[in-house]
């Protein structure tokens, strides 16, 4: 079981890899029609016999046929990439179930599965999102790149062999306290993609052509990104305050204290007033929009500063990683 997990994750990078380069075909192909039209103006100045700018006559614009067959290879492109990504979960969920039944417990007990679990919550949340929102499709390039990214580090960085859990993680809120910080955590990960595409989108409509807001013109609209920055923040954000809590309750129980101010109780906490300063300046009407998703962006760094760098540079009572 254990060597099926290992190869189901290797298999799920792969797929989500072809996901990642459907949508990347997709973006290039979509809004094709935007890209070749040429202006009704300048239109009716080619039927004329006059040319558009200067004394060079304008290149006619492309038979409607190429734009449309452009237009359905985005299309195809664009769904192709969201079944791979689909696929992809499945697989993903596969090797979690095996590497659970290999280790007789949750597949949760050192920093490889602890990521694979959260990447796993990011992915089927915007699986959901996808199926709600359509229009969102085109944010998938850079889902899936996230996906990738993590996915592969996991499997060629932080993978260590199946071994029993820690005595001080034998105990039922280890199922409360660690399956809430995943899925907090998965939401918040998934939460940063639009995020940062309504910063590019943003910047790209209010006239800004560098690099990188020219990656956006063919993202949705700044506003629902923003808004769906915003849905997945505010509904992720009580269940972290929850896990927090747990964790708490669970210390108190395992160590005799609450809070002892460990690299990772501090890192959760940094987290916690970051996305509480999120949510505070979202509902005030005199801060920025632009302003506030920062506070999204500074709060899944801490978020990943907790999920790798705590694990990576510090020791403490949670250094249950497992990496030498």
């Amino acid at each position: 079981m254990s060597a099926l997990s290992d190869n189901l994750v290797t298999f799920a990078i792969l797929v989500y890899l072809i996901a990642m380069i459907s949508h990347a075909v997709e973006y290039a192909l979509g809004n094709a029609r935007a890209r070749v039209a040429v202006p009704a103006a300048e239109r009716e100045l080619v039927g004329a016999g006059v040319g558009g700018t200067g004394s060079t006559p304008s290149t006619p614009p492309p038979p409607p046929a190429v734009v449309h067959s452009s237009a359905r290879r985005a299309r195809i492109a664009g769904l192709i990439a969201v079944a791979a990504t689909a696929v992809a979960a499945v697989l993903h969920l596969a090797a979690l179930v095996t590497r659970g039944i290999a280790a007789d417990r949750m597949p949760w007990g050192n920093m490889y599965e602890f990521v694979l679990t959260v990447t796993f919550i990011g992915v089927v949340a915007w699986l959901g999102v996808l199926w709600k929102l359509p229009s969102l499709r085109k944010l998938g390039l850079f889902l899936t790149l996230v996906m990738v990214l993590l996915v592969a580090t996991a499997e060629l960085v932080l993978y260590v062999p199946i071994v029993p859990l820690v005595p001080a993680l034998n105990s039922y809120w280890f199922v409360i306290h660690v399956s809430t910080i995943v899925f907090a955590s998965g939401i918040f990960i998934f939460g940063a993609v639009p995020a940062v595409g309504f910063l590019m989108r943003n910047g790209y409509e209010q006239g800004k052509r560098s690099f990188p807001y020219t990656l956006a013109k063919r993202l949705p609209d700044a506003g629902s990104l923003e808004r769906l920055t915003f849905v997945l923040h505010a509904f992720s954000f009580p269940i972290f305050t929850f896990a927090v809590i747990a964790g708490a309750i669970w210390a108190e129980a395992a160590w005799g204290r609450p809070w002892g101010w460990d690299p990772k109780e501090t890192w959760a906490f940094i987290s916690w007033v970051v996305y509480a300063g999120y949510l505070h300046a979202r509902a005030t009407p005199s801060v920025k929009r632009n302003v506030a998703t920062w506070l999204a962006v500074l709060g899944v760094l801490t978020v990943l500063m907790n999920l790798f760098g705590v694990n990576v540079f510090f020791t403490g009572l949670h250094s249950y990683g497992g990496l030498d």
